[in-house]
């Protein structure tokens, strides 16, 4: 049974088809062969249900502020304010790149958005100052990973959803492992320039970096705003999302004065073709996800592979082993919706606290966007940076060796992940 979905699967991806595809067909598949007299009208009810809870009302709306903000002035400020205090030392460039996509991160929550905001701007700078392209591309997508771990969160939302796990816990737990990835990047930036022979750049004067921190004032109200009011008890992660939406409409429109009425028409069509792909995603990965465990495909995996008396560190390897390679092939949505319920009876009966999981899958989910073949950022900067395949992926093995070793941290030392967490609802 698992070899026919899994076969199936593989199979229609191969020939080209859109990841919704494969997850309908498969669940299909399994039914007519095994399940005799099951009535279909279950899978629906599990589609249906997939996409019921309130908390997925915030992936629109988080979306397109998102979208906005790409669209305007946000990340342009951003960069200024960036290269104004980090420019000037060894491979302050490539730092400089790095600390813009957190930080674009904490206002947009995705990862090919801040691919498209930051890469197009730096990448030129870049250039110019002697990097290798290679070493650019694979900077950016994987800089831009550090997005899916700095609040707010799609992946952490989509988590929350399926583990019941709260979205509030799981978005300052991830900002840890966030600045985590950022200095490991950074001092492999160092590193970088040096084997390169990059010039350092001149280091700005005050009166300059205080012209760019008034610039990049603005831009950096989004997490204070949103992580703010979610910690204060002033609004939920669903409100924040409403919060962001009109902050991004008034910084763009009325305090920027970059976007007219007519832009919003365009950025709502690009915002809902998003939203749709996504739940269309929720809602068969939550049916998928329902025929694994109905037909107990679970039982007959975990038990060989974590032994008769599991440990937690062993548990944790394989959940992120297990979501390293699913997000390799698939989007990490639907890994999340699949395997999440999966390991969920595990992680409650060692007692491992579910915002850890939620973090070191979101981590994997990070590593999942750029990794060869299918990672969702690679084929975003092939588009914008016309550059084919293989350039792109070319310099991306000692990122990817930097996110393995933070997960590695992670795991070995929770309270990276769990400290602001306990601070802030403990």
């Amino acid at each position: 049974m698992l070899w026919v979905m899994l076969g199936s699967m593989l199979f229609l991806l191969v020939l080209g088809f859109p990841m919704m595809v494969p997850l309908i067909v498969a669940p299909l598949l399994v039914v007519a062969t095994y399940l005799k007299g099951f009535d279909p009208m279950m899978l629906i009810q599990q589609i249906l249900a997939g996409i019921r809870p309130l908390a997925l009302i915030a992936v629109p709306m988080f979306i397109f502020a998102a979208d906005v903000i790409t669209t305007g002035q946000v990340a342009r400020r951003l960069i200024d304010f960036v290269m104004a205090f980090l420019g000037h030392i060894r491979g302050g460039l490539a730092v400089t790149t790095t600390a813009a996509c957190t930080f674009f991160g904490a206002v947009s929550g995705s990862t090919q958005a801040t691919v498209v905001a930051i890469g197009e701007t730096m990448r030129p700078f870049l250039l110019e100052d002697g990097y290798d392209d290679s070493f650019n591309m694979a900077l950016i997508i994987n800089a831009a990973g550090i997005a899916l771990l700095i609040p707010p969160s799609i992946s952490m939302i989509i988590y929350g959803v399926v583990t019941g796990s709260s979205v509030g816990e799981l978005f300052i737990a991830g900002v840890g492992p966030g600045i985590l990835v950022f200095v490991l990047f950074s001092a492999y930036c160092y590193v970088a320039s040096r084997r390169m022979g990059v010039k350092q750049r001149e280091r700005f004067d005050w009166g300059k970096r205080l012209v760019a921190l008034k610039r990049g004032l603005v831009p950096l109200g989004f997490p204070a705003i949103i992580l703010g009011g979610i910690y204060s008890g002033y609004f939920s992660p669903t409100e924040a999302a409403a919060v962001s939406v009109l902050y991004a409409v008034i910084v763009e429109s009325f305090v920027y004065k970059h976007l007219k009425l007519k832009d919003y028409y365009r950025i709502a069509l690009s915002t809902g073709l998003v939203t749709a792909v996504v739940f269309i995603l929720v809602a068969m990965g939550a049916a998928f996800s329902w025929l694994v465990a109905f037909t107990r495909i679970p039982d007959m995996l975990l038990p060989p592979i974590l032994g008769a008396d599991p440990t937690i560190f062993r548990l944790l390897i394989v959940i992120a082993v297990s979501y390293f390679i699913a997000c390799m092939f698939v989007d990490s949505i639907v890994a999340i919706m699949i395997l999440s319920p999966i390991f969920a009876p595990w992680v409650s009966r060692l007692g491992i606290d579910p915002v850890l999981v939620g973090v070191l899958v979101t981590m994997q989910a990070a590593i999942g966007a750029v990794t060869p073949p299918f990672g969702c950022n690679i084929f975003t900067a092939m588009a914008v940076f016309r550059r084919p395949y293989i350039d792109v992926v070319r310099r991306i093995a000692p990122f990817l060796v930097l996110y393995i070793i933070a997960t590695l941290m992670v795991i070995l030392f929770p309270d990276i992940a769990l400290f602001l967490r306990d601070m802030a609802f403990r």
